[in-house]
């Protein structure tokens, strides 16, 4: 019995949530991206047992036509290569048309990142914004959280409140693939996260008084999730830019997570200890941050050596 394209995909799906625990968000982009492969085959008569690596290649090329970016053409073709070789390792079929296709790569550049001084104007916006404490309290223990840990942002709205408790010095964080860490906390994260703690659970006696669930996370909202999503987080931290005089188009989640790595290895940290706080299954994903510094290091000099100045 001849299974259809949109089955297979949704078989593979749920093969990588199952076995690889990966994260919602790529299932959900491997989803659309395989199913813009599948309409393309549709269109033309194929399938997932006819397409060849000629059919692949052509359906590249008609994504470049339509102007997608280098980076979402790469991702498209990673989908495929891991559809069909999840087909060829079940049996589906006897070869893989896709191993063999170059991708069209990504193009290197180099995160956006922040000055301690901007990173310090937004953490104090973070202690006067909000027109209640419990508000200002969960701020600053965001920001000095996502500072201090370099976390992700999906990492740290989702934290559950059982990492917090006892002061830790160190907080276990679970990543990408359902993979653990342990990050440190600096001083004033410890301080920040005790304030919040001890407000949260405040409200949180409140509604067991009333006879209401009581979350699990550390950031609880009424959100589907059960606490903060990214895109709340996202408009906060533009509000905070705004409100700390940081150019908005600067600050987004990630970048306060570069300007943890990059403000590591300028003062002095080794790649590998960045790694692994910041939970890189691969070195190579790290030594982006060299580059940064290196960058800086030139506009330094050619902003106040002697020689580099104009005559």
């Amino acid at each position: 019995m001849t299974v259809s394209m949109p089955r297979r995909i949704q078989t593979f799906l749920e093969a990588q949530a199952a076995e690889l625990d990966a994260a919602e968000n790529t299932r959900l982009a491997y989803a659309r991206d395989l199913k813009s492969f599948a309409d393309w085959l549709d269109r033309r008569a194929l399938d997932f047992d006819t397409a060849q690596r000629d059919h692949i290649e052509g359906y590249l090329i008609d994504c470049d036509a339509e102007g997608l970016a280098q980076a979402t053409r790469a991702r498209r073709l990673s989908a495929i290569r891991q559809l069909y070789r999840f087909a060829f390792e079940e049996g589906w079929r006897a070869d893989n048309p896709a191993i063999q296709i170059k991708g069209p790569g990504r193009a290197k550049r180099l995160p956006k990142t922040l000055s301690v001084d901007e990173v310090d104007r937004l953490i104090g916006a973070a202690q006067t914004m909000g027109s209640a404490r419990d508000e200002r309290l969960r701020n600053t223990c965001l920001m000095e959280l996502l500072y201090a840990t370099g976390m992700r942002v999906s990492e740290l709205v989702s934290l559950p409140v059982a990492a917090a408790r006892g002061d830790p010095r160190m907080l276990l964080v679970r990543g990408k693939g359902g993979k653990e860490r342990m990050v440190p906390l600096s001083p004033g994260a410890r301080d920040a996260l005790a304030a919040w703690l001890m407000q949260r659970d405040a409200k949180e006696a409140e509604r067991e008084a009333r006879r209401l669930a009581v979350s699990k996370f550390l950031f609880p909202s009424h959100a589907k999730q059960g606490h903060m999503t990214r895109h709340r987080f996202y408009t906060l931290i533009k509000d905070l830019a705004i409100e700390g005089g940081v150019s908005p188009d600067k600050v987004t989640p990630h970048t306060l997570r570069h300007a943890f790595a990059t403000h590591l290895l300028a003062g002095g940290a080794d790649l590998r200890s960045i790694q692994t706080l910041l939970g890189h299954a691969d070195v190579s994903s790290t030594e982006i941050y060299t580059h940064v510094l290196d960058a800086r290091l030139r506009a330094l000099v050619l902003e106040h050596h002697p020689l580099a100045k104009d005559n």
